[in-house]
């Protein structure tokens, strides 16, 4: 077995290490409102989301993959390429997920691609088409997303009023474990493609896989998608409940009738960018939407939590740009030294990580925060760990 190979079979586990933390870190997306609102207890919720991120695969193609892969050009798409690239996502992944602040995985491995593809080449290293599509969506995901829940939300409210229905009654709860499953189906769909991409990219560098017949595709094997679906799936079930929390609890106030807008908003933006091809942030939408539901049935959102979350969106990919590119860098110091350099800063990160992850917010401690159903029926619209940072009414 040559080094080579050896080395993409380590870059490979490398990406799908990406994968599973893209699965915690954005499992809030799908799970936060029927965990806000009570629809599924806490426990249940990542399990129940990690089924239909999985079931994506039996579906959805690769027009996602595509366009992540081919974000660095081929020329120039080597393994230090790659290593920076996951290594710089996985690294503003556990520190967004670390502070609660539900950033785009999908934005931080296109920065950390653009700033490795820098490092190696330039501005010829990076096919700017590819990065223009995931620009947009930073940019149209969010609009849509939030639009589409807000005029939701007025629908629901209609129904709410022709049947004399209270916001936590069961059929919206019903409604929100449906909407809930979309939008689970849909972050798998979209956001495993990425890691498909990325490991796809991965070897056409390395001559293991080729550009398919029509010319202008990459060929993604089935074992990449296979395992790319069921990494997504494995983070989902371990959760991720700093962000559940932010998500769930500090955007807005939400109930079942507000759950469900909000998913609808979600599914619709991720559904909709899916089948473009275009590598949207499935936490962008679903955040968006959960804002977009709250400002529409009169809670309000607390514009200060929304605030800290846009600023996270809009640094996420220079700051994995930055990362990738010193990263890229190192591997180009003389051997031994690289070696030690980057093991060093893979040891302590990982270090960082094993401790971050015993002492972080589990199902338990959300679900202790969650206003009991009775109480919610009755419009208290401050949870009382938000104490001075209270809706707009």
């Amino acid at each position: 077995m040559d080094i080579l190979l050896l080395t993409v079979i380590a870059l490979v586990a490398l990406a799908l290490l990406f994968d599973f933390t893209n699965g915690f870190h954005d499992a809030a997306n799908s799970v936060a409102t029927v965990v806000a609102t009570r629809a599924l207890p806490a426990k249940w919720a990542p399990a129940f989301s990690a089924v239909f991120n999985f079931l994506a695969y039996f579906v959805v193609g690769t027009a996602v993959a595509n366009t992540v892969a081919k974000t660095v050009k081929s020329d120039y798409s080597g393994v230090a390429v790659i290593f920076g690239a996951v290594f710089a996502a996985i690294a503003w992944n556990y520190i967004t997920w670390y502070i609660g602040m539900p950033s785009s995985s999908s934005h931080a491995i296109i920065g950390g691609l653009v700033g490795a593809g820098l490092a190696a080449g330039g501005l010829a290293a990076i096919s700017w088409e590819s990065v223009q599509k995931a620009v947009m969506g930073i940019v149209a995901s969010p609009l849509v997303a939030f639009g589409i829940a807000f005029l939701a939300m007025f629908l629901v409210g209609g129904i709410q009023k022709l049947f004399k229905m209270r916001d936590e009654h069961p059929v919206f709860k019903g409604l929100q474990l449906v909407s809930a499953a979309a939008v689970s189906f849909g972050h798998g769909a979209n956001d495993a493609q990425k890691t498909m991409g990325v490991i796809a990219a991965l070897l056409l560098g390395a001559g293991y896989t080729q550009i398919g017949a029509d010319g202008s595709t990459v060929a993604v094997p089935d074992w990449v998608a296979l395992s790319a679906y069921a990494a997504i799936a494995l983070g989902t079930l371990w959760g991720g409940w700093r962000i559940i929390e932010t998500m769930g609890l500090r955007l807005t106030t939400l109930h079942a009738s507000s759950g469900v807008a909000a998913n609808i908003g979600a599914t619709t933006s991720i559904f909709g960018a899916t089948s473009l091809g275009v590598p949207i942030s499935t936490t962008q939408a679903a955040a968006s939407s959960i804002v977009g539901a709250g400002v529409a049935s009169g809670r309000g959102a607390r514009w200060k939590v929304v605030g800290e979350m846009v600023i996270a969106w809009i640094v996420t990919i220079p700051a994995a740009a930055i990362i990738a590119f010193v990263m890229y860098e190192l591997t180009r110091l003389p051997t031994i030294l690289a070696w030690v350099v980057i093991g060093a800063v893979v040891i302590a990160f990982g270090g960082w990580v094993i401790w971050a992850m015993r002492h972080t917010v589990h199902a338990d401690d959300v679900e202790a925060e969650i206003l009991p159903e009775e109480v919610l029926d009755e419009h208290v619209p401050v949870h009382p760990h938000l104490k001075g940072d209270a809706p707009v009414e």
